[in-house]
């Protein structure tokens, strides 16, 4: 398994393709739009509020002006009056006073919609402006709102009010503190929306930068793997939130599922390597002593009809021994791809008793027991279990004297069956104990092949049981096959009694 040696530098980079810069402006568009919206709607507010308050104004006076039923020798009285006022209390002469309402400018037009003399006070310059800015007086009386108007460069609003002997009195208010009011308080407003822009874009980068530090600890994680550390793992963090914590879960459960598999793919290669070395050594030596029996007799050496005898049966026994090797890497072979099972109920006892008769014909000095009352029925294939029970049996008639005592039993403890090979050789030491299911090895340069061992722990696999050896020197050796357990039933493939389905032989 090959792992890349790093990640693109680009994947580490921050910049504007970041998402911590992608929420940060988001953000920062969200509340500018925000302020925007709300600053427009209170300018707009505002200015209709002040409006209505020069148009109350204005409206007021024309229809005083309406019900007071006066003409213009009434308005130039008033204004003598007034300005008779001032001087005696000592403000100044009202000649260039243009308004009947503080902040207004009044305005008499002719017949031509030229400004009026009103008590010998000639037009002031705001009022012939504001007679210039009006070009049609009477849509003005018949009007119910006042009308904006440029007066002088600032803004107004107009109206106009007919009096009782026909002239025409226009009436201006100036709006120019009303908008300057306007552009401070947006000036304000916008000044503090972009403090709170500011603040806001401060404080999303430091929260998004802690929240985002366990997404930069994965990319760490994953770069350290990448590099070839398998072992690195997501650390948890108090800061991250719900989402993060399942992905760092999920992440740390991939990389262990990861790490596990390229372990498990080293350690299958390696003993892929070995095995074949193993097999190659073993299937060397009974060619090489074929080899070396053909080439005496293509010389002619083998003149003797006992020699000739003898390399024949030397060569048949090689030819066997071969064959039998094979035929036990094809088992293992088999094993190794999970086989279907044809399964049906199979009684240990039998196949114990049958064992033992076999080991008595073998080797009728050795003292063999049985313990198997009853009948104990497990759903197998029979076929594998025999071949279990001969490996174990030929693993103590090729192991052990001849006159070395040995037990075989079965039973069922607590809904699973157990079959037992025990022997009172000379058992193995601890260091060759842990290796007795490992493929070619043999204790102590012992005969056979070193496949035994392994395919029972195979078919007993297959069967989804277990297999344990109990054994110290000078104590012999037991084996100890597990059958049945609700747990291992699941790992087992099965297929219904076919002779046409396959099986372990």
């Amino acid at each position: 398994m090959t792992l890349p040696r790093r990640f693109p530098s680009r994947c580490r980079r921050h910049g504007l393709y970041s998402l911590r810069a992608k929420l940060t402006l988001a953000n920062v568009v969200l509340l500018a739009v925000g302020v925007v919206a709300a600053t427009t709607f209170s300018a707009m507010g505002m200015r209709l509020y002040l409006l209505d308050s020069v148009d109350r104004e204005l409206m007021a006076t024309r229809d005083s002006i309406g019900a007071a039923r006066i003409g213009m020798e009434q308005i130039d009285a008033l204004s003598a009056l007034v300005a008779l006022s001032d001087r005696a209390s000592g403000k100044p002469a009202a000649g260039d006073a243009d308004s009947l309402v503080q902040g207004s400018v009044f305005t008499a037009l002719g017949d031509r919609g030229e400004p009026l003399t009103i008590a010998g006070f000639p037009p002031t310059d705001s009022q012939r402006a504001v007679a210039a800015a009006v070009d049609d007086p009477a849509a003005l009386v018949a009007d119910d709102e006042p009308y904006d108007v440029e007066v002088a460069g600032a803004p107004h609003r107009v109206t106009a009010a007919r009096m009782d002997d026909g002239t025409t009195v226009l009436l201006a208010a100036s709006t120019e503190s009303l908008h300057n009011v306007i552009a401070k308080a947006l000036k304000l407003d916008f000044a503090v929306g972009g403090l709170l822009l500011a603040t806001l874009a401060c404080l999303t980068l430091f929260s998004v930068r802690r929240r985002m530090r366990p997404l930069e600890d994965m990319v760490e994680t994953s770069s350290a793997i990448a590099e070839g550390d398998l072992t690195r793992r997501v650390p948890s963090s108090s800061e991250a939130t719900l989402e993060v914590e399942q992905l760092r879960l999920a992440l740390n459960s991939m990389l262990q599922q990861v790490e596990t598999a390229y372990r498990t793919r080293e350690r299958s290669a390696a003993q892929l390597r070995r095995f074949v070395g193993d097999a190659s050594h073993e299937l060397r030596t009974p060619l090489s002593a074929i080899r070396g029996y053909l080439q005496l007799h293509d010389k002619g050496m083998l003149t003797d009809p006992d020699e000739r005898r003898r390399a024949w049966d030397r060569m048949n026994n090689e030819v066997d021994r071969m064959g039998h090797l094979v035929d036990e890497l094809l088992t293992l072979a088999r094993l190794d791809q999970r086989p279907e099972l044809r399964l049906r109920d199979v009684d240990l006892t039998r196949l114990v008793r049958d064992a033992a008769a076999d080991l008595r014909a073998q080797q009728p000095d050795r003292p063999v027991t049985v313990r198997a009352e009853g009948t104990v029925l497990v759903r197998a294939d029979e076929s594998g279990l025999r071949q279990v029970l001969g490996n174990l049996v030929s693993n103590v008639r090729a192991h052990t004297p001849a006159d070395v005592p040995v037990r075989l039993g079965v039973e069922r403890v607590a809904g699973v069956v157990r079959l037992s090979v025990a022997d009172e050789g000379p058992g193995l030491a601890e260091e060759d104990a842990a290796r007795i299911f490992d493929r070619f090895f043999r204790a102590g340069g012992g005969v056979g092949s070193g496949l035994g061992m392994a395919i029972v722990q195979g078919v007993v696999e297959t069967h989804g049981g277990d297999v344990t050896v109990t054994t110290a020197p000078g104590v012999g050796l037991k084996v100890t096959v597990t059958l049945g357990s609700p747990a291992a039933r699941g790992t087992a493939r099965t297929t219904a009694e076919d002779p046409r389905s396959s099986s372990l032989r």
